[in-house]
């Protein structure tokens, strides 16, 4: 698999946290929470879909340090745009690197002891294009 897909993919995983508020922190309570996700890869290349989860503890500080957090630029990656608010945060980014480019548009809903949210990747790389669409669904387990 190229490089500039094993990036993205890698990036993926990476975006379930669900933080971020401008003017008020996100409508998420503190506490233990599971993290979902179902990626599914359209294009060239053969890629089976991915399911991954996984738990974090997520404090009042995490929350309202949330943008850092939520939106991690990686080297060869740009926020394109971004509008974030206490029930909902959406965003675009651009990443180029390894002869390829990816246009990137996710949003989460911030649902108090839930949220839930996509991404969708459109990558074109020296072997071919690549539309994921990655589901993201948490919730809260109970305190820490």
């Amino acid at each position: 698999m190229p490089a500039i897909v094993l990036l993205f993919v890698a990036a993926l995983l990476m975006l379930p946290l669900p933080v971020m508020a401008q003017g008020g922190a996100p409508n998420l309570v503190p506490g233990m929470w599971a993290f979902s996700s179902m990626t599914h890869v359209e294009g060239d290349l053969p890629i089976p879909d991915q399911t991954e989860s996984h738990q974090e503890c997520l404090t009042e500080a995490d929350i309202a340090d949330a943008q850092r957090s939520m939106i991690q630029e990686q080297d060869g990656c740009e926020v394109i745009e971004s509008t974030i608010g206490r029930d909902r945060m959406d965003y675009r980014m651009m990443c180029r690197g390894s002869g390829g480019e990816a246009n990137i548009d996710g949003n989460m809903r911030f649902l108090g002891e839930r949220a839930e949210g996509s991404v969708d990747i459109d990558t074109t790389t020296p072997m071919g294009e690549l539309k994921m669409h990655t589901t993201i669904e948490a919730q809260r387990m109970g305190e820490c």
